[in-house]
């Protein structure tokens, strides 16, 4: 039943930000200014690709490992640490943000840059002010070792 509930938040939320509002944003014909890097575009594909296994890999850890969703609403029962959780503690985000950066790529439109970069500054203070707070009300001095030792955006070695 979580590896339902998971499949279908990643429809819903991922799902439309990357492929709907990105959809809906190239059919506009809003254009803030032309870019055209002609066959180099194809270097799109590897973040995007890499994007979509970082969040697939997440997800799973989170359905199996964490035996909860991604969703705020049905987060994992335990503190998530493995997989690429101990490189980075917002993987999730970060593979949302290389598809949305590679679809700026693939697609030649700089509006995705921005609107990539809107969706990390709402990730950053969705996460500052209402996931981390969460964390360490549910996890405690878990979270806060955890927190210590990896990094929020930047990937290290643990």
């Amino acid at each position: 039943m979580i590896a339902v509930k998971t499949l279908l938040f990643t429809i819903l939320v991922p799902g439309t930000v990357t492929v709907l509002v990105p959809y809906l944003l190239l059919t506009s014909g809003f254009q803030l200014f032309p870019v055209e890097i002609g066959a180099l575009r194809v270097l799109g594909l590897p973040p995007i690709l890499m994007g979509v296994v970082t969040y697939l890999w997440c997800a799973w850890d989170f359905t199996f490992t964490g035996r909860g969703t991604p969703a705020p609403i049905d987060p994992p029962k335990q503190l998530v640490v493995k997989g690429l959780y101990r490189y980075v503690r917002n993987p999730m985000y970060v593979g949302i943000t290389l598809i949305l950066l590679g679809e700026t790529l693939l697609f030649e439109a700089a509006v995705l840059f921005l609107y990539a970069g809107f969706l990390l500054v709402c990730a950053h203070l969705f996460i500052v002010y209402y996931e981390e707070p969460t964390l360490r009300r549910l996890f405690g001095a878990s979270y806060e070792s955890y927190c210590k030792s990896v990094s929020r955006w930047i990937p290290r070695l643990p």
